[in-house]
């Protein structure tokens, strides 16, 4: 089974809610997006930390956070030469009938070159202006073009901003307890208010009084409930099997993890109490919390959790490939050889249970981002008798096949699972962590999304608390009195893409889907010639107009809020210290403070992409990547399709409007709205090129023909379409390579099959 972390997907129609966003793994887009109408970024991301003193008494919403000790990141000051190792690259031996590799290295080398060298980088910074070069060369191969992000549309909500985690990566923001949620409707004006109140108190743990004063005192009434939406039934129920955001989105408030980041951006310990780090950096030692046990849906007590546990979960996610074992290979230590076959006693790989309540990881090589990957599946616990008594590793195992038949040890347990109908979460009344819960009932309901109004008739009645408006609903709320409740919800990490497919296999959907593609063999012949012509790929990605795409569904209000122009945001990450690398011949040096982003630009430019990727003036005034469209270049468009069809005359390919290149385009049919972006952007792009390039509107009226047509297939030879846009990709941890390792040949990087490739 091949490793696709966390494919993030824009499946459903119109933006059914507005719900709160995970870094890691989230929903759809469309459906949901941050509440809080911004989202906190964290500037440091190479924490270690030390033991915060065991466990205590504290007040309901006020944690303990934990002391930055960072062992793992480069220790150098002063500035850095940067001089870049290929020899990584230059060693690399396939087959020679190969024909994945062929494919990828003839569109991706350089950005592969640009990634092994980093990965060979021992300083910190070093890597990230490294990760940018790679990047802007990836950006450079035309195999897909960035689209959106989540957020940055209008909306209305009954969730108090700020009142989940606002991680940008991990399973934390799915984890709902910890929410405020209103009976009414706020007002932007009192959103905004928040907004200042939080960034003034952000990090003291006191948010939460102050936000409930000040509702309380404008009149709003609090609720211990909380309704929403999903699109997708989760496939399992196992959170260490699967790469899905719908599962994950569906599990994540069944269990608890070591830590999790609260809503201020601190880390706080859950089943953790403390931990502690060798001073080589590569020794994790933590404290579990005693007394903290599993309980069955229906309630009762099964065992205690333990160190044991841990290892368990991590030895499950290796022996079944759950999906995001990647995450850990070649970091924790003999996680590799252990996944490769290479040993087959799990006793020697780095995870250790010393005693019930002492946990212990060892890690192959000072990890700077390790702290920042608890969040998320591969550190789930896992009891080994249950899942014994399930059938464990055996095919006809019945662990997580429903919510009847897993363990909870988190804040909720699942009451209700009818398939696609609704699902329900009750407070688990033994939690240990009782005294955060604030929502004692989440309830979510089915909606495909094929009625653009449904969910915000909902919200209106009272029976959905959050929803994003598109171009139908939102005169809807004005007419209805809700102008003073509309606001613009935050963006997050998550980035949303067009994919190009580079070696089409597969001309009709997998699972008997249909959609079979009209072309005849000399169109897939020539549009696969193509797709293999770099000066084609970059015509037909400069040629699409976000700003109108992103527009017909959320409105030309905000039709650039949510465009994203990179693959890893902008503000990602920067330097902590300056470097100085050859920049396209020139010395370049990037001083400490700068953004990602900025780097990136400098590559683009330097190569001569006509491409804008970094505004420096924007977000808050710092710099940004978001928030304007950069690629749309319609007459950069045709010079790179008329240099494309002379380079395909030459090997046999004729283009021109009377026998155009035809690219298959999967979408929604029976969400109006999407219906008319399909046909808008069909409408661009053969205008801009001149009828030179047609787009096949490839239509299904069932949303799961539009995610089996590349969402779901595990694949590159499975995918159905030339351009498809309903994946994405959302941080695992705190750094680039989380979004650049997606992009990995020979079957270890988790989005390559949406290329057509592995």
């Amino acid at each position: 089974m091949k490793k696709f972390a966390k494919l993030l997907s824009i499946l459903l129609a119109l933006a059914m809610l507005v719900g709160i966003m995970a870094g890691c793994v989230t929903t759809p887009a469309d459906t949901t997006l941050v509440e809080s109408g911004t989202t906190p970024t964290t500037d440091d991301n190479s924490e270690a930390t030390t033991d915060n003193g065991g466990e205590q008494p504290v007040d309901a919403n006020v944690r303990p956070t934990l002391t930055i000790d960072d062992k793992s990141a480069s220790s150098e000051t002063g500035a850095l030469a940067l001089t870049p190792d290929f020899s990584a690259y230059d060693a690399l031996q396939h087959e020679a009938d190969d024909n994945d590799w062929k494919v990828y290295s003839a569109a991706l080398g350089e950005f592969y070159k640009y990634l092994l060298a980093a990965n060979s980088e021992p300083d910190v910074s070093g890597k990230y202006v490294l990760m940018a070069m790679a990047e802007a060369k990836l950006l450079e191969s035309g195999a897909f073009l960035p689209t959106t992000t989540s957020g940055g549309r209008e909306a209305i909500n009954r969730v108090v901003p700020y009142t989940v985690s606002n991680a940008l990566w991990g399973n934390d923001n799915d984890r709902l307890y910890t929410m405020l949620v209103c009976n009414e409707l706020l007002t932007k004006a009192d959103r905004d208010a928040l907004k200042a109140k939080y960034v003034e108190v952000k990090g003291t743990g006191t948010y939460y009084d102050v936000a409930k004063a000040y509702l309380t005192e404008k009149g709003y009434t609090f609720k211990d409930t909380y309704n929403t939406a999903f699109s997708s039934d989760p496939k399992t129920w196992d959170i260490l099997h699967t790469y899905r955001a719908a599962d994950a989105e569906a599990i994540a408030g069944t269990f608890d993890g070591l830590y999790e980041y609260d809503n201020e951006g601190r880390m706080v310990p859950l089943l953790a109490t403390g931990y502690t780090v060798s001073e080589d950096g590569l020794t994790y030692t933590f404290t579990l919390r005693q007394g903290v046990k599993w309980y069955t849906q229906d309630g009762s007590e099964y065992a205690e959790v333990t160190a044991n546990d841990f290892v368990t979960g991590m030895k499950h996610l290796f022996d079944c490939k759950g999906g995001t074992e990647y995450l850990v290979d070649g970091i924790i230590k003999n996680a590799h050889e252990y996944l490769a076959g290479e040993i087959t006693d799990f006793a020697e790989v780095g995870v250790k249970a010393v005693d019930n309540y002492t946990l212990q990881y060892t890690l192959e090589k000072p990890t700077s981002y390790f702290i920042t990957m608890f969040g998320y599946n591969p550190f789930a616990p896992l009891n080994a008798d249950y899942f014994a008594a399930q059938g464990g590793e055996a095919e006809d195992s019945e662990y997580g096949i429903d919510p009847s038949h897993i363990l909870y040890c988190g804040p909720y347990i699942i009451t209700n699972f009818t398939s696609k109908n609704k699902i329900e979460y009750t407070a688990n009344l033994n939690y240990y962590n009782k005294e955060y819960v604030n929502i004692n009932k989440i309830t979510w309901n089915y909606n495909d999304g094929s009625d653009v109004t449904k969910a915000y008739l909902d919200v209106k009645q009272g029976t959905m608390d959050g929803v994003s408006l598109n171009t139908t609903t939102r005169p809807m709320a004005v007419n209805d009195g809700f102008e003073a409740n509309i606001y613009v919800s935050g963006t997050d990490a998550t980035s949303y893409c067009g994919f190009m497919n580079l070696d089409r296999q597969n001309y009709v959907t997998i699972e008997e889907y249909g959609m079979e593609s009209p072309k005849n063999d000399t169109q897939k012949a020539e549009t696969k010639a193509a797709m293999s012509n770099l000066h084609f790929r970059l015509a037909f990605l400069y040629s699409i107009d976000r700003a109108q795409y992103n527009s017909i569904m959320v409105g030309d209000n905000v039709k650039l809020d949510s465009v994203r122009n990179t693959y890893t945001p902008g503000t990602f990450v920067k330097l902590t210290r300056d470097v100085t690398v050859d920049i396209g011949g020139t010395s370049t040096t990037f001083k400490a403070g700068t953004y990602y982003g900025e780097i990136l630009q400098a590559q683009l430019k330097a190569d001569g992409s006509p491409v804008t990727v970094w505004n420096p003036t924007g977000g808050d005034g710092d710099g940004s990547s978001d928030g304007f469209d950069g690629w749309y270049l319609p007459e950069k468009a045709k010079e790179e399709l008329a240099k494309a069809i002379e380079e395909l005359a030459a090997a046999g390919v004729t283009v021109s409007a009377e026998n155009p290149i035809t690219i298959d385009y999967p979408y929604y049919s029976a969400n109006p709205n999407y219906a008319a972006r399909a046909a808008a952007l069909k409408e661009n792009v053969e205008k801009v090129l001149e009828g030179k390039v047609v787009l096949n509107l490839i239509a299904t009226e069932d949303i799961y023909g539009w995610y089996y047509a590349g969402y779901y297939c595990d694949a590159g030879k499975d995918v159905n379409y030339d351009m498809y846009d309903v994946s994405g990709w959302g941080p695992d941890y705190g750094d680039p390579r989380t979004y650049l390792n997606t992009m990995l040949p020979d079957g270890n990087g988790d989005m390559t099959h949406v290329l057509g490739i592995y």
